[in-house]
Formats: structure tokens, sequence, C-alpha cells
């Protein structure tokens, strides 16, 4: 069930929509782990429809899913106001912590991260790796590539010429603030700058990095890059796939995250 909570944010109180999955599941050793979802960039949490429920269950874990400021049923972005070059960075640091502390979060959680939500997971992990289980992240982001701002582009002309705003409608209280947050800042020319790539050499906690080959947003240098910074990665590269293997390749990745979760809990990390 869908609720919400108020934290505050950028000087101003924001409701963040956000929904737990099996939250009293348990397991041998006491509470079950906790995996905690974080969507793309022009995602919600009802945009994920059913596939955080399904590696839930199938990986007995508990879940929690949410829409960031500016998506979904959360607070929308002021039609004003234009995300900075740290927009992501701001999520991981500030949005991310205080949502955990309004809902009382103690446990340590593993991140769910897909494209912008897999490059927030990634800099909280850089940040707090202490206080993470780990993270497993689908097409993330460490730096802009020329790939990323074509296929950015257009989905600006998708949005003006085809019935794209209609369908986001359907997952956003208000799509113009979802779409143009995103999509302004990563067609900014100063974003083509943008790198994460030497913060996430300090990220110490188990971490998988998922791509498909056929990834319309990215090459699978975001991945390869991670692993050369963060030589502990595990990578996961899927043929027949895009930009979301949660969707494109679902079985597969439930799959491999159960056999993560679970290697890193035993410790067997063959």
């Amino acid at each position: 069930m869908t609720a919400f909570v108020t934290v505050d944010w950028a000087g101003r109180s924001v409701r963040i929509e956000h929904a737990w999955i099996a939250p009293e599941r348990s397991n041998a050793t006491g509470r079950a782990p906790l995996v905690v979802f974080l969507h793309e960039g022009l995602g919600s949490l009802a945009m994920w429809k059913d596939f955080p429920q399904r590696l839930c269950d199938a990986a007995g874990v508990r879940g929690l899913v949410y829409s960031r400021p500016g998506y979904g049923r959360s607070t929308p972005r002021a039609a004003e106001e234009a995300w900075d070059l740290d927009f992501m960075h701001r999520q991981a640091h500030e949005v991310l912590p205080a949502l955990f502390e309004a809902l009382d979060i103690q446990d340590k959680p593993w991140l769910f991260g897909h494209s912008d939500g897999g490059s927030i997971a990634l800099l909280y992990a850089a940040k707090f790796s202490a206080q993470i289980e780990g993270a497993i992240v689908l097409a993330p982001h460490i730096l802009v590539e020329d790939l990323s701002v074509q296929s950015i582009a257009k989905a600006r002309t998708a949005y003006q010429q085809t019935d794209l705003r209609q369908r986001l409608g359907k997952y956003h209280d208000d799509p113009d603030s979802a779409f143009w947050g995103w999509n302004n800042i990563w067609l900014h020319p100063p974003f083509k700058q943008w790198s994460i790539e030497q913060e996430i050499g300090s990220i110490t906690r188990p971490l998988l990095a998922v791509q498909g080959i056929d990834d319309e947003y990215g090459t699978l240098e975001q991945i390869r890059g991670i692993r050369e910074r963060v030589p502990h990665t595990e990578l996961l590269q899927l043929p027949d796939c895009g930009h979301s293997p949660h969707k494109d390749q679902a079985a597969r990745v439930i799959a491999a995250t159960l056999s993560f979760i679970q290697r890193q809990s035993t410790g067997d990390n063959a």
C-alpha cells in the first residue's frame, strides 16, 4: 500500500511517496534483508510495476520502493526550478538519508538502483559505505557519453511530438515536473563534464553492476569503468537487453540478484 512521509529538503517540506514490500518478512537469522529500490530518470514507484514484488518474493527479502521528489505522487518540482549539476549527489547525500531517518530505518539496506537511480545508489554507497550491506546497479551512469545525450535528445522530441507526455501522466502527478527536470539538466551543455568516476573509488561494500549489451543510453564502458575503480565489483553483461534490464531480462536480473545477496550473506564469493 502506498503511503507518504514528509521530509525537510532544500528549504521546504516535501512529501515522498513510498511503499513497503513484505515488511514483516523474516528468515532463520531474524528480520529478512531490506532492499531499497531507486528508480530511473523518468521513473517512479508505480513505473517499477511488479518487479520489486517479484524480486523480494524470490529472494525472501523485504522491500522499500519510493518516488524521488519531482516524480510519481511525491511533491512535484516547481515549474521554475532547474536542477543543478549536482542533482544526483543531492538525492544521494540529502534526500535518501532524510527518507531513511523519517522512516526510522535502522537496518543496513541493500540498494537496487536503475539508471539515474543506479548512479544515486553508487553515490550513496561511496559516501555511506558502512551504512549499507551492498548495492546492485542496473545501467548506471558514471560519466556522460555522446550516446546518452543523443538518446535523451530523442526523448525530448518524443515528449513534444508524440503521446509520451500522456503516457507518463499515468505514473506522475505532474509529468512536466518529471520530464523537464531530467531532460533539461542532461541536455544542459555544462553537464557533459559530469562524472562520478573518482568518487566511487571509496565504495567498500559488495557491488553488482548490470548492463544490457544493447543499452541505448550508455555503453558497457559505464559498468567496466565501475570495476576499474571498484575492483571487487561483479559485472553482468546481458545480451538481448537494452537500458532496462529489469524489464528486458527480468528473470536473469532476479536470479543474479538472489545469488549475489545470498553469496554475500554466507561469505561465499566464489
